[in-house]
């Protein structure tokens, strides 16, 4: 063979690897992104492996059931939500929806497992505080009229839910779903791209994320949010159908005089929680996965030092915890999962 075609058949077999790693290429699964600002924060969306029309159209409906569900049950716009609230400060009985009749049930559930501290029935504190606003204006509220609230001790269980039927026993019953909605929301959109045929996405809902399938070989990875920092304190894989939801004190908060006041309220003093600074719960498979990241990161939150007691009374073995002081506490479930950012110190393993 002479050296004209041995160069020949080079050139031939370059071509033929050229242009299979160009349809490689071109057939590789793309991701596709929407976002959007709904529930007061950033949402963000990510389906991978689908045809662009396909991945495109199954976020739009997502997102339209998002902008239904903020519209819905917003806690100071009028809504099905406040309209309840008026029915309940009147003394009235109020037909409300089959799904609102749902969430309530499940929400008094969630709140009785966590001793009260998950307390959707307290939004006259949390609207004492300034958060029911859109932007928040530094105040402290009346002194009288927080005790006013306090003595009442509005609470899930006031509630009385027969089919569609929702009364209270308490009249200073004012609901905020602004701790379960999001998780309640993570669920929807989970429904909707299953229906859709969807099968890995990652959907975010402003740090509370569900994971579906994986992003080709690999699973979905995510960042926890330092609560100091403007970084990742740790990064982790999330698994098929898993949910991670985070309360923090620097998601909404203001100051005042030097101190840092966030809408997490103990409903035990009537002020903002001060033992912790975040919170993380992964929830593994199971119903409800979202709803639950979400409601069960509360009370853990609020608790501090006796974080882990909730956080089992929850079935969650997966917890982080920042305190006030930047310790972190971590459980050993989660810990083998984590890559922490590097310097990150006093972190202690619990069981």
């Amino acid at each position: 063979m002479s050296l004209r075609q041995v160069a020949g058949r080079l050139r031939a077999a370059l071509l033929v690897l050229l242009c299979t790693t160009l349809l490689a290429a071109c057939t590789r699964p793309e991701l596709y992104k929407q976002e959007a600002y709904v529930f007061g924060t950033r949402v963000d969306l990510t389906v991978y492996g689908e045809p662009r029309e396909t991945a495109e159209a199954a976020m739009a409906e997502v997102l339209r059931e998002f902008d239904r569900l903020h519209r819905a049950y917003h806690a100071w716009q009028p809504s099905e939500l406040t309209a309840l609230n008026d029915a309940i400060a009147r003394g009235e009985v109020a037909t409300v929806s089959n799904e609102l009749a749902t969430m309530l049930t499940d929400a008094r559930k969630l709140s009785e497992t966590g001793d009260g501290l998950f307390n959707p029935a307290m939004g006259a504190l949390i609207e004492m505080w300034g958060f029911h606003a859109d932007e928040f204006v530094p105040r402290r509220p009346d002194p009288a009229a927080l005790q006013a609230v306090l003595h009442a001790a509005p609470r899930m269980s006031d509630l009385i839910i027969t089919g569609n039927q929702v009364e209270s026993r308490n009249p200073a019953v004012k609901l905020d779903l602004g701790g379960y909605a999001k998780g309640y929301a993570l669920d929807r959109a989970a429904a909707i791209l299953h229906a859709k045929g969807i099968e890995n996405a990652l959907i975010n809902i402003g740090g509370n994320v569900m994971a579906l399938g994986k992003k080709g070989d690999s699973p979905w990875r995510i960042g926890l949010q330092h609560p100091r920092e403007p970084q990742p304190l740790a990064t982790l894989p999330l698994y098929d159908g898993e949910a991670i939801g985070t309360s923090g004190d620097y998601q909404r908060y203001f100051e005042l005089d030097g101190k840092r006041y966030s809408h997490l309220i103990d409903p035990r003093t009537g002020g903002p929680a001060e033992a912790s600074q975040s919170m993380s719960v992964l929830v593994t498979p199971r119903e409800g996965a979202g709803t639950l990241s979400d409601a069960a990161s509360k009370p853990p939150f609020i608790a501090g030092d006796n974080w882990r007691e909730y956080t089992r009374r929850y079935g969650i073995e997966h917890a982080l915890r920042v305190a006030a002081d930047g310790r972190i506490e971590v459980t050993r479930e989660l810990r083998a999962r984590l890559q922490f950012a590097p310097g990150t110190s006093r972190v202690i393993v619990v069981d």
